[in-house]
């Protein structure tokens, strides 16, 4: 696996995850929602949780590429959440704000 297709499969797996807790209403995406919905709290903590997933899958690819994992400081954690959360952005509004408006349409 070369560096640049790495780096690429990270950026889609982080696209991608980053948006999943706004597109399902299944709870952490195997049980059924509670009859009032999926509330934002359930929704915040797999996205949480989701960016755990993505920074172990990134540490792996760094260890797998570099054979090492290079320390980080605090800076670097809040620079990839501050990113994770620029990459949910569709998702969220999606879920607030387009998906209502595209059921008054119907």
């Amino acid at each position: 696996m070369t560096d640049t297709l790495a780096f690429v499969l990270l950026l889609v797996i982080a696209l991608t995850a980053a948006n999943l807790p706004w597109l399902t209403d299944r709870v952490l995406f195997v049980l059924r929602p509670p009859e009032q919905g999926k509330r934002e709290w359930v929704r915040l903590l797999e996205w949480l949780i989701l960016y755990g997933v993505v920074g172990a899958i990134a540490a792996g690819i760094e260890y797998r590429l570099t054979g090492d994992i290079y320390p980080q400081g605090w800076e670097f954690y809040v620079v990839t959440i501050c990113l994770f959360l620029v990459f949910a952005l569709p998702g969220f509004i999606y879920h607030h704000d387009l998906r209502r408006l595209l059921n008054k349409r119907r």
